[in-house]
């Protein structure tokens, strides 16, 4: 999934600033991303730790968690997987409100592609309520569909918008891959809450922060991965069918020191890594301030090539890269 913020192209930078500063004993350690988004230093993680604990407040983001972090031991699922891409489509609420063809005009999805999601979305959830899915599986299942969906997804990777003209992985037929998550011998814990209101009820060794660095809420450019999530009955808002989002303190300027500050004092972990970018609202200045007040603070940076929406975009960047600051604190 292209998504804004992924630190997919980082997390090697990551994991080795963490073995640097922790050592190399990570086997033994608990380690937390409590804004987990796709999930992606999570998973670099899993298999190297303890435990991984990973929460995002949005229910898109729990669903891939709870699938890539949270399932640990194998699944059978190639029966059910065979059988949702065996479904003819049918026409319900993704097809009426984000199709090509439906009443609303909305051009998020094909046809084809809209009336499968419905289709896919109803036999999973009545597998659920028949008690045919263990809680394992059902998450899996689900996982496996928000990615396929994305996948043809008509818009510039987020959903803020959607093209004007069906792009060519638009018009591909929606084919259900499966979600595969690592394997490990002991479980994790995911969560969707609040982070500032998490951060008081964990503890453990390392804490992973990456919280939104600007005003985009993620709710906004994803409400419809949680809309297929949920797949509950609202009444879709404005020329790009928005439900109702939470709206996070972290990209509102006037908020976003305060509740970072907060969320250093109540942290319940020796390690705290902050990812963050030089343009960020918060300024470097800021955060090494908060950091230093509670232990040893020190920073590294990197720089890398900046998220892009997708080929077919065409935006004029003033720089094709940024810089990415990985601030840590060894709490006292």
């Amino acid at each position: 999934m292209n998504y804004i913020g992924s630190k997919n192209s980082l997390s090697s930078f990551i994991l080795s600033t963490v073995q640097n500063v922790v050592g190399d004993g990570l086997s033994t350690k608990t380690f937390a991303d409590i804004f987990a988004g796709t999930g992606s230093v999570g998973r670099t993680f899993k298999p190297l730790v303890k435990q991984v604990i990973a929460n995002d407040v949005e229910y898109y983001s729990y669903i891939l968690n709870r699938n890539y972090i949270g399932n640990h031991t194998p699944l059978k699922y190639q029966t059910f997987i065979t059988k949702l891409n065996e479904l003819d489509g049918v026409e319900g609420f993704i097809f009426q409100h984000y199709a090509e063809g439906g009443s609303e005009g909305r051009l998020y999805f094909s046809n084809e592609n809209g009336k499968k999601i419905d289709a896919a979305r109803r036999q999973i959830e009545s597998w659920k309520v028949e008690n045919k899915l263990s809680e394992e599986l059902y998450f899996f299942l689900l996982a496996s569909l928000l990615e396929s969906a994305d996948k043809v997804a008509n818009t510039a990777s987020v959903y803020g918008a959607y093209l004007k003209s069906l792009k060519k992985t638009a018009q591909k037929k929606l084919v259900l891959a499966p979600a595969v998550f690592q394997e490990t011998e002991k479980g994790h814990q995911v969560f969707q809450e609040n982070s500032n209101t998490l951060i008081k009820d964990i503890s453990g060794d390392i804490l992973y922060l990456d919280p939104p660095y600007n005003a985009r809420q993620y709710g906004a450019n994803y409400h419809l991965l949680t809309t297929i999530a949920k797949y509950d009955t609202f009444v879709p808002r404005g020329k790009t069918g928005l439900r109702e989002y939470y709206k996070s303190a972290y990209c509102r300027k006037n908020e976003v020191l305060d509740s970072f500050t907060q969320l250093i004092a109540d942290a319940q972990f020796k390690y705290i890594f902050l990812s963050y970018n030089n343009e960020g609202l918060m300024s470097q200045e800021d955060v090494e301030k908060v950091m230093t007040a509670h232990g040893s603070y020190q920073l590294e940076t990197k720089k890398y090539r900046r998220f892009k929406a997708d080929k077919t975009e065409n935006r004029n960047h003033k720089a094709d890269s940024t810089f990415e600051y990985l601030h840590i604190l060894e709490k006292k």
